[in-house]
């Protein structure tokens, strides 16, 4: 199956659990490290957001612990995804070809590369947000960094370290709003 079909089968089962005047609005792959796959699930009716995790046979997810790994993977991806290259890779690789034709410095030609090689690792949707890709995101943007000349802290980490408390207001606010029982 690919992975078109399972998000297909996981919003038909997402449906199910949609309240009156509730709207199905997104359905997030996601592979919180336990091998597992969770489809995050985001409703909203009226501006108010709602959230249900559903594991691969569409069945509701009742662990707290899994829920918020799901979402903590899926926010980091998406930032990750954001914040390498300076957010912007294609307008990044554009001004790299720009400096090789005017100025040709150094080492322009691996930046170009390393460009090229962070953007063919950003995988268009949809994707599932998992511990390997977003490593596979973090090596390719170090690589980037480090042909740009990059000294001192690393923007990408920055941005990862200061996602972290995002990411965990997203989980907590996923938990508050939740459709189902969460245990422990």
């Amino acid at each position: 199956m690919t992975l078109e079909e399972e998000l297909s089968a996981a919003g038909e089962a997402a449906q199910e659990h949609a309240d009156d005047g509730e709207e199905l609005v997104a359905v997030i792959p996601a592979e919180p490290g336990s091998g597992s796959r969770v489809y995050l699930c985001a409703y909203d009716r009226d501006g108010e957001r709602s959230w249900l995790a559903l594991d691969a046979a569409g069945i509701p997810i009742a662990d707290r612990v899994l829920v918020r790994d799901a979402v903590a993977i899926a926010a980091m991806v998406e930032l990750a995804e954001e914040s390498a290259g300076g957010g912007d890779v294609g307008e990044l690789r554009a001004r790299l070809v720009e400096l090789r034709l005017t100025d040709n410095p150094e080492g322009i030609e691996e930046a170009e590369v390393a460009a090229s090689e962070l953007q063919e690792a950003i995988k268009p949707p949809p994707r599932v947000a998992s511990v390997p890709y977003l490593d596979e995101l973090g090596q390719a943007a170090a690589k980037l960094e480090q042909s740009l000349g990059q000294v001192g802290g690393s923007p990408f980490a920055e941005a990862m370290k200061t996602g972290v408390a995002a990411s965990d207001e997203l989980a907590d606010d996923v938990e508050n709003r939740y459709k189902g029982p969460l245990g422990q």
